[in-house]
């Protein structure tokens, strides 16, 4: 069986913490910042942790 490729995509969006944790950005932080309070915008730049509902997928993806 041929060796399966990690997807393209996963790889530049989450990262492997050294527990095993997957690191994810936040959404909405692109563009119409104008009327986001800096508060808000100031949570989305740190990083998140991708949910344990979620884990499954993204481990497919990046074949761990």
């Amino acid at each position: 069986m041929p060796k399966m490729k990690t997807k393209s995509s996963a790889k530049k969006r989450f990262t492997v913490t050294g527990s095993g944790k997957i690191k994810r950005k936040h959404a909405f932080k692109r563009h119409i910042l104008t009327k986001k309070s800096t508060k808000r915008k100031a949570r989305l730049t740190k990083d998140g942790l991708v949910h344990k509902a979620d884990m499954k997928s993204v481990k497919e993806q990046l074949l761990m």
